[in-house]
């Protein structure tokens, strides 16, 4: 039998984004560009592991260790340097941070699994992003970080404030949950802050360099591809539904994975 896609070359796998049997090149070439391939496709998790090998290799060949925008081009990292202290200071904050883009990937996948089917015109699936409903992909989570990471940079650096416009209902989600945990952070610390020596009290310059963490963490994980999930997948494998993003006093160990 020929391939469900090309129709043309001989089938030799099966492909759950299909729900059939594709051939092997259409599978490397349509992944997660045209097809939304599910998390669990063995397929996927294979490619994903030669993706972050390559990865790695293309940073070890760059001065410096690489550009981890390789596969964003258009991504502005602010420079900022993060150090060990840092991570082991303000792993609170990461945490939090992380916690609220899972949560911003899960409510988003609920919705657009929600309303998969009411999204057809005369039997014909409509794209998700016509409609504005569809689960987040790492581009949404990269492109939100750095418009976030962009506005801290220009506050820190000049005390102006910027807002970045945009029309994206996905990446104006993924924004309003991580300024809602920053909020948190503050009014946390507003409650305590007698007990908070000033150089340890929470600054607009640690949500930048926290915020630029995540986003050189997203670039390592995501193949780059448009409809790449991997590191919302990472993200929701750290944080698993009914999970708290903050460790209680008895859990032992940093839940911060460093790219």
């Amino acid at each position: 039998m020929s391939c469900a896609i090309c129709e043309q070359r001989k089938e030799k796998r099966f492909c759950p984004a299909v729900h059939g049997k594709i051939c092997p090149q259409c599978c490397g070439e349509q992944r997660e560009v045209t097809l939304d391939c599910p998390s669990e496709c063995p397929y996927l998790l294979q490619s994903r592991q030669q993706v972050r090998q390559h990865a790695g290799e293309f940073r070890d060949r760059q001065a410096g260790g690489g550009n981890p925008a390789w596969s964003f081009p258009e991504i502005e990292i602010p420079e900022v340097e993060i150090t060990e202290q840092f991570l082991y200071e303000r792993e609170q904050l990461i945490l939090g941070l992380s916690y609220a883009l899972a949560k911003s990937a899960r409510g988003g996948r609920s919705i657009g699994d929600r309303s998969i089917n009411d999204r057809s015109i005369d039997g014909h699936l409509l794209n998700d992003h016509s409609l504005g409903h569809h689960p987040p992909v790492d581009q949404d989570l990269i492109t939100a970080l750095a418009s976030l990471a962009k506005s801290y940079q220009t506050f820190v650096n000049s005390k102006l404030i910027y807002e970045p416009a945009t029309t994206n209902l996905a990446h104006q989600s993924i924004a309003r949950e991580i300024e809602t945990m920053v909020k948190q952070f503050r009014e946390a610390e507003q409650q305590h802050i007698g007990e908070i020596p000033v150089h340890q009290r929470l600054r607009d310059a640690d949500v930048l360099k926290a915020l630029v963490f995540l986003l050189r963490m997203a670039l390592d994980r995501t193949s780059g591809r448009p409809k790449s999930r991997a590191f919302v997948d990472f993200l929701l494998e750290q944080f698993p539904e009914r999970q708290s993003a903050i460790a209680s006093p008895g859990e032992s160990g940093s839940r911060i994975v460093i790219p």
